[in-house]
């Protein structure tokens, strides 16, 4: 750890603070709020044809190269390879960038599995599976991340997430990234 680093670490301390206080402080109730507001907005989109269908039908039928991507297979490729951009280039994909708003950094929709349906951009993980953004929502519920900096657009954000559902059976995920500085 560098110098700077265990300074600022110690300070923390002394105050008694942690990482997950600051994040805590930084969702203040106006701006929580609007966070609400966009998983409202988030869950029509989970409920449209276009999502619901195309997750189904990966259910349904994993495609092969869906089936042989690994993360390490996943983490070699650029965001400008053509298995890569079939994602965003896809009626899911192209139905998430006709939904952005300003808020929004990033999105994708995962199939049960975890693996990807369709996104806005390449995203850090191929697989969500195992993690909390994908496994609430796979109950049924909607989930909240703490502020954060996304690898995957730098940016400051607040991730949120909500079920795909098939007559109320959920059936995937689709998370969206919410830029912080966007939200105050």
């Amino acid at each position: 750890m560098r110098r700077g680093s265990v300074l600022a670490f110690a300070l923390l301390a002394v105050l008694g603070w942690t990482a997950s206080t600051l994040a805590a402080a930084a969702i203040d109730p106006a701006m929580q709020a609007k966070v609400n507001e966009q998983v409202k907005y988030v869950q029509s989109w989970a409920n449209d044809p276009t999502i619901v269908n195309a997750v189904k039908a990966i259910n349904a039928s994993m495609p092969a190269a869906n089936k042989a991507m690994t993360q390490e297979k996943w983490t070699t490729l650029t965001p400008f390879d053509p298995f890569v951009l079939s994602f965003s280039s896809n009626p899911v994909g192209l139905l998430l960038k006709a939904k952005k708003n300003q808020v929004i950094s990033e999105g994708f929709v995962s199939a049960a599995d975890g693996s990807k349906v369709g996104f806005l951009q390449k995203t850090t993980s191929w697989i969500h599976k195992g993690k909390p953004k994908h496994d609430v929502p796979m109950t049924g519920k909607t989930w909240q991340g703490e502020v954060e900096t996304d690898q995957s657009t730098g940016l400051q954000q607040i991730q949120i997430a909500v079920p795909v559902l098939d007559g109320g059976k959920p059936i995937g995920s689709l998370v969206v990234g919410l830029q912080v500085a966007r939200l105050k």
